[in-house]
């Protein structure tokens, strides 16, 4: 048992190893001819210098963060802080830097078909997965093996939750700013090209173009790969935490046989995980066909074979780790448990995709609303990311139940542990456990989607880019899939580290009260449940102004360079001047909303520490809600559009195309800014409750 925190780290090892190993095999493919080559190295310019001043911007919030921490908590903690926001910002800048390469490739591979296509759109995705998952799991291991097994510092706990603290930090910022900059391009290429000048997505006139791409690398690559360490981060951290501080436990405390089986077993689920994950991203193999479903079935085989082996796997671990120590009554309670949280996750990502696919009802109808008008699409769109919400509520409920019964069957308590807060806590590893392979399929579709790009601006034959839409129109459904993972998480991952918060509270000397019925935490019950709402609301409205801004440049290039539009030979729009603004824009934009998810929870706890209860509550049940409302309805709308742009309802260029990029364009900033960082941004409040809890009481 002793040792599993070393195999976790080896497992870990392994990812990056893996993660080398396809960075080679896509770089070694073909990128194309000439024109190709250009265009995928100004995306990559431009991704690289929008992440180049991002990252110097946050340094400096980072700095305060750590200067803070070390002041009310300890030095060690804030070491551990920085070094998970660094972990986190290199995980996502390995992501993007792979996905620009592997776009010209994905295209060139197009030619010969889907089968060539899709391997090399995955493997540059796999290489974001495990870049995440490899240096979650090992900065993880590193910490929690030089704090709490080797050094056994004071506040050992504390340290290795700091870390966490760390990753979500750069996550916020990353999923804020990298959205805000990909739609704000993405919406203005749209409205002003396909609906006011009448050309294709992607088309080489439209000065948005370029940034529009690079957009999808900073946002979808990473800014995912930020928020899905630190999803993955926080959902080891949550169960170790609330042992810790359940039990009251120091370092020399992490020796205690019952202990180390309580506090390795997430631990444990995360290696087998891995393992599962590595094996997983080898059953992905691409077919001849162009159809969505023949290509679903290949990317999702990993992902599958990924999660029966974990299950199986976690049978295993619970009955070696619990089986022959007596406080413990069934171990296969906490197995259940963590299944449980695997095939929720997984449910959810089905729920996700049932109403997003444009095989599904939902997004039909949505484009059959499009006959009379962007009006009743939006309407549409609205509805069916209403209702997903039940659907997704259920499930969390029918999980978070299962969970905590498991946890009961476990055992009832061990000092101030309850065995059901302890499942539900594990349940969250479960539902990230394949995280390698799950990330992998996700950063797949902002890959699929630079292709099409490529291969318009190239002016590669219509072939092409039918193999490049039949792939993207898939990744668009895998980002579902994902999100359904992420917002899962967050929701179990968020409650194991309010109960947390709820013991070091206690273990600080303090006390809290949620009772309802008391002023304090009422207020503080409203003003989380609203505090989601307006950060939503200052992300949309900044994706609103920096569109606002390109959208009067890209009229402006096609007013006032002749030829532009009609696409006269020799005629080039001056892309850099768009990459220039969203870039300017999302970073002066993104500071507000992110500041909000620290200053506030840390004001509220130090006027009133009940009232941050409250508010923590109340933030967690309506974050998740519009997070699933925001993140399906934008999915669907977009869909909707792609299932027109297919053939149907009149095609391309059709008044219900037109009604429908209207639809897509009100969607960009629902499933790509506002809400993906929700989920973020219910695990950032509470973990920094957690991590100042002392410093409140106090």
């Amino acid at each position: 048992m002793e040792a599993i925190p070393y195999l976790a780290a080896a497992s870990s090892v392994m990812g990056l190893m893996l993660a080398a190993y396809f960075y080679s095999s896509v770089r070694a493919a073909d990128p194309g001819d000439e024109r190709m080559v250009f265009l995928m190295t100004e995306i990559q310019k431009g991704a690289r210098a929008f992440l180049k001043k991002e990252y110097t911007w946050v340094s400096g919030f980072v700095a305060a963060m750590a200067v803070l921490i070390a002041l009310l908590i300890a030095p060690t903690a804030a070491l551990t802080y920085v070094l998970g926001a660094v972990l986190s910002a290199t995980a996502g800048y390995v992501g993007m830097t792979v996905a620009t390469m592997a776009n010209a490739r994905t295209t060139q591979a197009a030619k010969e078909g889907p089968g060539k296509a899709l391997p090399i759109a995955f493997r540059g995705g796999a290489v974001m997965g495990f870049s995440v998952a490899g240096l979650a799991l090992g900065g993880l291991m590193l910490v929690y093996i030089l704090f709490v097994l080797v050094l056994g510092v004071e506040d050992a706990f504390e340290v290795v939750t700091a870390y966490g603290l760390g990753a979500s930090s750069i996550a916020l910022f990353s999923r804020v700013g990298g959205g805000i900059y990909t739609k704000a391009a993405d919406v203005g290429a749209d409205l002003v090209g396909k609906v006011e000048a009448g050309i294709p997505e992607d088309d080489p006139r439209n000065p948005a173009t370029i940034a529009d791409n690079v957009g999808d690398n900073v946002g979808d690559v990473a800014g995912m790969g930020a928020d899905l360490f630190e999803s993955y981060a926080g959902s080891i951290i949550a169960p170790i935490s609330l042992v810790a501080f359940a039990l009251g436990l120091g370092a020399e405390d992490a020796s205690v046989a019952t202990n180390i089986s309580l506090l390795s077993f997430p631990i444990a689920i995360a290696f087998v995980g891995m393992l599962a994950s590595i094996l997983g991203s080898f059953l992905v193999k691409g077919g001849d066909s162009t159809d969505t479903k023949a290509l679903s079935r290949a990317l999702h085989m990993g992902t599958n074979s990924a999660m029966a082996i974990t299950a199986v796997a976690t049978v295993g671990i619970a009955y070696w780790l619990f089986g022959s120590d007596s406080a413990f009554d069934n171990p296969l309670g906490l197995a259940i448990a963590v299944v449980g949280g695997l095939v929720v996750g997984w449910a959810l990502g089905k729920t996700a995709e049932y109403y997003t696919s444009d095989h599904f009802g939902p997004v039909k109808k949505i484009a059959g609303q499009t006959e009379t008008g962007p009006a009743t699409t939006i309407l549409g769109g609205i509805s069916a990311g209403m209702i997903s919400v039940a659907a997704s509520v259920v499930l969390l409920a029918v999980g978070v139940a299962l969970a905590y019964w498991g946890g009961e069957m476990a055992f009832d308590s061990i000092g101030n542990l309850d065995g059901g807060i302890y499942g539900i806590a594990v349940a969250a590893i479960g539902m990230l456990a394949t995280l390698g392979v799950v990330v992998s399929v996700d950063a797949y579709g902002p890959i699929a989607d630079n292709a099409g790009g490529i291969a318009e601006m190239a002016e590669l034959d219509p072939s092409v880019r039918e193999v490049t839409d039949a792939l993207d129109s898939l990744g668009n459904t895998t980002a579902a899939v994902a999100k359904g993972f992420a917002v899962g998480s967050a929701a179990l991952t968020a409650l194991a580290l309010f109960k947390s918060f709820e013991f070091a509270v206690v273990q600080a000397g303090g006390t809290l009260s949620l009772n309802i019925g008391e002023v304090d935490v009422f207020v503080g019950l409203f003003l989380g449940a609203m505090l989601p709402f307006l950060f939503a609301a200052l992300t949309i409205d900044a994706v609103g102004r920096a569109a606002q801004e390109m959208i009067e440049e890209v009229r402006r290039q096609f007013r006032e360079i002749p030829g532009l539009r009609e696409g006269e030979p020799g005629v080039n729009p001056d892309s850099a001047r768009c990459v220039e603004i969203s870039t300017e824009a999302s970073l002066k934009e993104m500071l507000i909303p992110g500041a909000l998810a620290v200053v506030v929870p840390l004001v509220i706890g130090f006027v009133n520490i009940n009232a941050l209860g409250g508010f923590l509550a109340g933030a967690l049940v309506s974050g998740f809600c519009l997070a699933i409302f925001m993140a399906n309805a934008g999915g669907a709308w977009d869909n909707a559009k792609k299932y027109i742009e297919a053939g149907a309802l009149g095609g391309k260029g059709s008044d219900n195309h037109k009604a429908a990029v209207v639809g897509d364009t009100v969607g960009d900033p629902f499933k790509d800014t506002s809400g993906p960082a929700m989920n973020i941004l219910i695990k950032v409040m509470t973990i920094v409750s957690l991590v100042f809890a002392s410093a409140f009481v106090g």
